[in-house]
């Protein structure tokens, strides 16, 4: 009878979508342990059980709301008088399709307030609990206080109910990481970028100061650098450089403004060995000839004390690719 009565009580708790029907499994469960140990005469585990099982404000909380509001259409003048200067944990429940939806508030009266302005909910028609509301009205759904707590629990209380409930109206998959398993569409992508063109963003006409682009610096240097003691992997490398060709291009297409960059440099390479000069138009395009890389060509100007500014320069190179 005893084993029954635990079984029976999992079994409801595993398959139980409402309040109620969760607290008479658990309930099912416990009594059976309180049989258990009064068979056994333990009234040390019997009186733990008790004390521990009404003596918990959390444990009594996760099985018995504080408030439930059967129609919240019905219920609104109700709902704000009572959850006035309070914060805490709420849960929404459709009464039609008995999906839900679980949140927190440090304000709940300013919340709800909120819910009940078909405005609100019209701006913020891409969260599902407010299409929900618009689509199925007040009436057709419930108003559950989980549990009522300090503003520094908040967050741990909602995810301790995410748990248990599995609200489906609830977009992400972990409170604690809003875009957990989401991604933004094209369209919020566009909108996103939009409020931050132009004048809109907070940069605009504005210049970091010295002292806030030497913190910025300094932020990314040494062990601070996120590649600090790291090489980008082949693959990684390729992606990069696959990203940049062609029509990926930002200049694909374009002209460089005039006077913008960096001017090129004519130069003239002169391989003293077989007496044969070559002009190129840059120092990329030699170094490119040659097959190696530009800064050994920059290097040997620095050594030499040429500026780069001059419009022709001649280099006396011994080999390059011996």
């Amino acid at each position: 009878m005893i084993v029954l009565f635990i079984l029976i009580g999992g079994i409801f708790l595993i398959s139980s979508n409402d309040l109620v029907y969760m607290f008479l499994s658990i309930e099912l469960q416990s009594y059976g342990q309180y049989i258990f140990s009064i068979l056994h005469r333990n009234y040390e585990i019997f009186t733990t059980e008790v004390v521990h099982y009404f003596s918990d404000p959390c444990l009594l909380a996760a099985m018995v709301p504080i408030k439930i509001y059967s129609n919240a259409e019905a219920e609104k003048d109700k709902i704000l008088s009572d959850n006035k200067n309070k914060s805490g944990i709420y849960m929404w429940k459709n009464l039609i399709n008995k999906k839900q939806y679980i949140d927190y508030s440090e304000n709940l009266i300013i919340r709800f307030r909120q819910y009940f302005n078909i405005n609100h909910l019209i701006r913020y028609n891409c969260m599902h609990i407010c299409r929900a509301l618009l689509k199925h009205e007040y009436s057709n759904f419930s108003l559950t206080i989980l549990e009522y707590c300090e503003r520094e629990k908040l967050l741990i209380r909602e995810k301790h109910y995410w748990n248990i409930f599995n609200p489906e109206y609830n977009i992400s998959q972990d409170p604690t990481a809003p875009m957990s398993g989401r991604n933004h569409s094209e369209e919020s992508k566009t909108k996103i970028s939009d409020s931050l063109t132009g004048e809109k963003n907070p940069m605009f006409g504005k210049n970091h100061s010295d002292k806030t682009k030497q913190i910025m610096s300094d932020a990314k240097k040494g062990e601070n650098h996120p590649m600090y003691g790291k090489n980008h992997s082949d693959d990684t490398k390729k992606i990069m450089s696959d990203a940049k060709k062609g029509e990926k291009n930002p200049m694909y297409n374009k002209q460089r403004a005039s006077g913008a960059g960096r001017p090129s440099n004519e130069i003239e390479v002169t391989d003293i060995k077989n007496n044969i000069t070559t002009s190129y138009d840059s120092i990329r395009e030699a170094a490119k000839a040659l097959n190696i890389n530009h800064t050994r060509i920059v290097i040997y100007l620095k050594k030499k004390k040429i500026k780069r500014s001059l419009i022709k320069v001649s280099i006396l190179l011994k080999s390059y690719n011996s």
